[in-house]
C-alpha cells in the first residue's frame, strides 16, 4: 500500500490567500522568496484573490517548533469597597486585570460611572503555562474507493498538479486507503463530486471566452455551479464543474475517470466458468517434426497470435488463482472455420458458461454470438477491429474512428498551437481531406511526383519552411511508406528554430513509424505524438507480470501476450465484482493493466464496445503516455 507519510510533504505547506494578501507579505510570512512562491505556482503571476490555495515551500529558518504562552485561569473572586479617589485604572493596576474584566464582573459599570462606596468583585487569576504545537496546513487523507487524483484535487480545491507537489512519492493510480496529504480544510469546505455532471480540466492560456466557445457557457454559469470562481478566478489546471453532456465529451477534455483496481473488490468466490476459443490449427501442427513445427509457427499467423494470446490468458489465470479465485476453463481450436465452430457449439456443453473469450475473425465470433445470445452468455471479441455487435458481442478492441478522434481532439484542444501543417501521399489524400475539414486554415503538402505522375515520397525545404509559423507547429503526417517518413521526419527536424517549434502528429500509427529507415532520434526530438490502443510497459519498471513471464517462457511478452494477460484479468474480475458482465459496465466505468484500458459502452440496439484509447509520445527515446 501507498502512503504519503508527513515527512515526505516536509518541503511544502498550503496557504489559503486572505483579503488585502500579496505574494510579496505571503513570502515574507513563510520566510521564502517571492520566486519560491511564483516557481510552485505559476498562475500566481496574474495575481491573487482570497480563498485561492497556494503551495507554499517551507522556509528552514522558519520556526515550527512548539509555541509557550502564559494565560490567565480565573479561580475565584474577593471583594473591595471603593475608596475616594480610586478610579477604574488605579484598581486595574493593584489587581493585576485589566478594565474591560472589571466591567465584566460588574456590569453596572457599564452604565455608570466608578464612586465612593461602590462594592466590586475582583477577578482572582493563576497564571498557566499552555505549550500548543503550531496548525499544521497539511492533513493525511485516506483515499475513498473508485477515487483518483482529480476527485481528490476538486474536493480540496487545488488542481492535481498541486497534489502531487505536496506528495513527492505519489503513485499515478491511487488504491483505496492510501494515505496521501491534502491541504488542511474544515470538512464542510470540501467539495462533493456529483455524477450527474462531468468535470473540465482548464488548459494552459483558456480564459472565460475559449471555455464559452468550447463548452457553450458563459461566465455566470460557470461562476454559479463554481462559486470559488468568482473569489480565486480560472487558472490553468483546476477542475471546473460543467453540465453533463454525452456529447460534450467527444469534443473537449473532460476530465477521465481513472481505473479501478478490481481486486480489492471481489465479491463473489463461486467457480466462475469461461470459455477460451482460438485459432490454433494445430492440426497444421505435425508433431512428429520438429523443424515442420517451428516452420509452422513462423509462417502460421493465427498460429503465432492465438500462442502468444493464450500464453499471456495463462499468467492471468495463475494470478487470479492466487487471489483465489475459482475457475473452470475450457479451451477450444476454432482452426479458423466456421464449420468447426458450429461443431464446437453443437458437441460442447455452454451451460452454465460466465462468458467467451474469441474467437478471433468476424465471422466466427457473429456465429458463436448468435448460438449463445439465448443464453445470455456475453462473447468477448478479444483482437478484431470491426465486428457486429449484437447484443451479447463485447467489442475490446477500440475502434479506429476512436484513435482518429483521440489524436484530432488533442490538437482541437491545444490553445498554444500557432499553425497546424497536414503532409501525406497521395493515396492517403482521403485522411488529409477529412483533416482539413477539422482544421480549414490548415496549409496542405503533398508529396513531390516523379515524371510519371507518381509518388516520388519526397518532399523540399519550401514546402514546409513557407508555412511554418512563430511559435508552435503542428504537422501531421499521413503515411505508411517508411521512405517518405524518413523525408519527412529528417526535414522537419533540421527545420526547427529557436522561435519555431515543431510537434509530429499522426493519426495512424503503422509499421512504416517503426521501419529501420525511420530515426527513433528523429521522431523523439519531434515529440512524435500518435493515438493507440495500448500504451507500452515500462521495462524499468519491471512490472510483475513482465517479470513473471519472461521467468516462465524466456522471452519478453509481446503485445498479443499483454492482451491476453490484460483481457483475461478484466473479463474475470469484472465477473466476480459484479453479478454478471453486463452489470459490470455501469458499475465499473474504467479498468486498466499492464498496457490496456477498458471501459465500455451500450451501442443503441445493439452490444459493447471499448471507448478508451491511449494518446502516447516519444520523448527521450521512450514512449510515453500524453496526460
Amino acid at each position: 500500500m501507498f502512503g504519503c507519510s508527513a515527512t515526505q510533504a516536509q518541503n511544502f505547506k498550503t496557504h489559503k490567500v486572505k483579503q488585502g494578501e500579496t505574494i510579496e507579505s505571503i513570502a515574507k510570512t513563510y520566510q521564502v522568496s517571492v520566486n519560491d512562491v511564483y516557481g510552485l505556482n505559476p498562475d500566481a503571476k496574474k495575481g491573487i484573490k482570497p480563498n485561492t490555495v497556494l503551495i507554499i515551500p517551507k522556509s528552514k529558518d522558519l520556526n515550527t517548533a512548539p509555541q509557550a504562552t502564559i494565560v490567565k485561569e480565573l479561580v475565584g473572586f474577593k471583594q473591595h469597597k471603593v475608596k475616594r479617589k480610586e478610579t477604574m485604572y488605579s484598581l486595574a493596576k493593584e489587581y493585576d486585570v485589566t478594565q474591560d474584566e472589571l466591567k465584566k464582573h460588574n456590569t453596572f459599570l457599564y452604565a455608570n460611572n466608578l464612586k465612593k462606596g461602590d462594592e466590586l468583585k475582583i477577578p482572582v487569576y493563576k497564571k498557566v503555562l499552555v505549550v500548543t504545537e503550531p496548525e499544521s496546513t497539511t492533513k493525511l487523507y485516506t483515499v475513498q474507493p473508485k477515487e483518483g487524483k482529480w476527485r481528490i484535487a476538486y474536493k480540496f480545491g487545488i488542481t492535481v498538479e498541486q497534489l502531487e507537489v505536496l506528495n513527492p512519492g505519489m503513485n499515478e493510480v491511487l488504491n483505496a486507503e492510501d494515505q496521501i496529504n491534502v491541504p488542511n480544510i474544515e470538512l464542510k469546505e470540501e467539495k462533493p463530486i456529483d455524477d450527474g455532471y462531468s468535470y473540465y480540466k482548464v488548459l494552459p492560456k483558456e480564459g472565460f471566452y475559449r471555455l464559452k466557445l468550447k463548452l457553450g457557457l458563459e461566465q455566470v454559469q460557470l461562476e454559479t455551479l463554481n462559486p470559488e470562481l468568482k473569489e480565486a478566478g480560472l487558472k490553468e489546471g483546476m477542475i471546473l464543474k460543467v453540465p453533463y453532456n454525452a456529447s460534450l465529451e467527444k469534443t473537449v477534455v473532460i476530465v477521465e475517470e481513472e481505473g479501478t483496481d478490481l481486486t480489492d473488490n471481489i465479491k463473489s468466490y463461486k467457480t466462475k466458468h469461461i470459455v477460451i476459443m482460438l485459432p490454433f490449427q494445430l492440426n497444421k501442427v505435425h508433431a512428429d517434426s520438429i523443424q515442420d513445427a517451428k516452420r509452422e509457427l513462423r509462417t502460421n499467423h493465427f498460429l503465432s497470435t492465438s500462442l502468444d494470446f493464450y500464453s499471456g490468458s495463462l499468467m492471468a489465470l495463475d494470478s487470479l488463482k492466487k487471489l483465489g479465485i475459482s475457475l473452470k476453463v475450457d479451451v477450444y481450436d476454432t482452426r479458423n472455420s466456421l464449420s468447426e465452430v458450429s461443431t464446437i457449439l453443437s458437441t460442447k456443453s455452454f451451460s452454465g458458461v460466465n462468458a467467451v473469450i474469441g474467437p478471433i475473425m468476424p465471422n466466427n465470433i457473429e456465429k458463436v454470438a448468435s448460438e449463445l445470445n439465448a443464453y445470455n452468455i456475453p462473447v468477448i471479441s478479444p483482437i478484431t477491429k470491426n465486428v457486429t455487435l449484437s447484443e451479447n458481442v463485447f467489442q475490446s478492441r477500440p475502434s479506429e474512428d476512436l484513435l482518429y478522434d483521440k489524436m484530432v481532439n488533442y490538437v482541437k484542444n491545444d490553445s498554444s498551437v500557432s499553425q497546424v501543417i497536414i503532409v501525406s501521399d497521395i493515396k492517403h489524400t482521403k485522411e488529409n481531406d477529412n483533416l482539413k475539414r477539422t482544421f480549414p486554415a490548415a496549409p496542405q503538402v503533398f508529396s513531390r511526383k516523379n515524371k510519371k505522375e507518381e509518388d516520388a515520397f519526397y518532399i523540399l525545404d519550401n514546402d514546409i519552411t513557407s508555412r511554418l509559423k512563430p511559435g508552435k507547429n503542428i504537422i501531421f503526417l499521413e503515411t505508411d511508406n517508411p521512405g517518405f517518413i524518413s523525408n519527412v521526419t529528417s526535414k522537419l527536424n533540421s527545420l526547427k528554430t529557436s522561435t519555431s517549434s515543431i510537434v509530429l502528429v499522426t493519426t495512424n500509427m503503422n509499421d512504416a513509424f517503426e521501419n529501420d529507415e525511420v530515426s527513433n532520434y528523429h521522431l523523439s526530438n519531434l515529440q512524435f505524438h500518435f493515438p493507440t490502443i495500448s500504451k507500452s510497459y515500462s521495462e524499468e519498471d519491471r512490472n510483475p507480470f513482465v517479470k513473471a513471464y519472461e521467468k516462465r517462457y524466456g522471452i519478453t511478452p509481446n503485445k498479443i501476450a499483454v492482451r491476453g494477460f490484460d483481457l483475461t484479468m478484466d473479463v474475470v474480475l469484472r465477473l466476480v465484482t459484479s453479478e454478471d458482465l453486463y452489470l459490470s459496465v455501469t458499475e465499473t466505468p474504467l479498468t486498466e493493466y499492464v498496457e490496456n484500458k477498458f471501459a465500455y459502452k451500450k451501442k443503441f440496439l445493439g452490444g459493447y464496445y471499448n471507448e478508451t484509447v491511449y494518446l502516447v509520445k516519444y520523448q527521450d527515446l521512450k514512449i510515453i503516455e500524453v496526460e
